[in-house]
C-alpha cells in the first residue's frame, strides 16, 4: 500500500494559534463572568468554536442563560477578537521544520489537506505563506460532527481523491488522533505519550517529523 496524501490539523501542528484562541476565550468570558485558566482551555484544544462556547458557558454554570442565536452571537464575538490577534501571523509563526517537512512532502508529490475546526484555516495558511502547499482546505461549516468524530478526516480524504488507507493524518490533540484512528486513518501525533499513546507514530515536536520515519512506521504497520 502507497502513501499518497497527508491530512494536517492546523493548530499546534503547523503554527501554534491557540495562544490567540485562549487570549480571545478569555476576553469573552471576563466579559460574560466566567473566569478559567490555560489548565481548562486545553479542553478546548481542536474543539469547534461551538463545541467551545458550550463547555465554557457549562464551566461557568450559565449554559442555559442564552438562546441559541445569542449564543452565536457570543461565538462570532470571539471570532472577531481572534482575527484581530492573528493578523499579524507571518511564516515566521510556521513552527520548527513544518516548512521543511511541507517541502519534503511536497517534492515527493504528496497531496495535502487541512482539516481543522477553525473556520479561519485558509486565513492563516495564506498569512503562513504555506497556501500553495494544500491542494484541499475541509470547510468545518461542512460537517456534521466535530473531532473526535472521524468525518473531518474522511472529507479530507475524499476532496483529495483518495481512499482512507492511502492517507496519512497529522494531530496535536486527543480529540484529533482519536478522530483520525476512527477513519481509520494512519495516525501521527505531536505531542507527548500520556495524551497521544494512542497514535500510531509519536514525536515530542514538529521538528521531528521526517517523512522516511512516518513511511517506515505506516509499511511497519501493514
Amino acid at each position: 500500500m502507497t502513501v499518497k496524501g497527508f491530512i494536517f490539523d492546523l493548530d499546534g501542528v503547523l503554527t501554534d494559534s491557540a495562544e490567540y484562541h485562549y487570549l480571545a476565550w478569555q476576553e469573552l468570558g471576563h466579559k460574560i463572568g466566567i473566569a478559567f485558566d490555560r489548565d481548562f482551555n486545553e479542553q478546548l484544544k481542536g474543539v469547534s468554536r461551538m463545541d467551545s462556547l458550550e463547555r465554557i458557558l457549562a464551566f461557568g454554570n450559565k449554559s442555559d442563560h442564552y438562546n441559541q442565536a445569542e449564543k452565536e452571537e457570543l461565538a462570532d464575538e470571539k471570532n472577531e477578537q481572534y482575527k484581530l490577534l492573528i493578523n499579524n501571523v507571518s511564516p515566521a509563526d510556521l513552527l520548527p521544520g513544518i516548512k521543511e517537512f511541507l517541502d519534503e512532502l511536497k517534492a515527493k508529490g504528496m497531496k495535502l489537506a487541512l482539516a481543522s475546526a477553525s473556520k479561519n484555516g485558509p486565513f492563516l495558511l495564506e498569512k503562513l505563506e504555506i497556501a500553495d502547499y494544500f491542494e484541499t482546505v475541509v470547510d468545518p461549516a461542512s460537517l456534521s460532527n466535530g473531532k473526535p468524530d472521524p468525518e473531518i478526516f474522511v472529507k479530507g480524504a475524499q476532496q483529495l481523491g483518495l481512499p482512507l488507507s492511502e492517507c496519512i493524518g497529522v494531530e496535536d490533540a486527543q480529540a484529533g488522533i482519536e478522530a483520525i484512528n476512527a477513519a481509520p486513518m494512519f495516525s501521527v501525533g505531536i505531542g507527548s505519550a500520556d495524551s497521544l499513546g494512542s497514535a500510531d507514530y509519536l514525536v515530542p515536536d514538529t521538528s521531528k517529523l521526517s517523512l522516511e520515519a512516518i513511511l517506515q512506521a505506516f509499511n511497519a504497520k501493514q
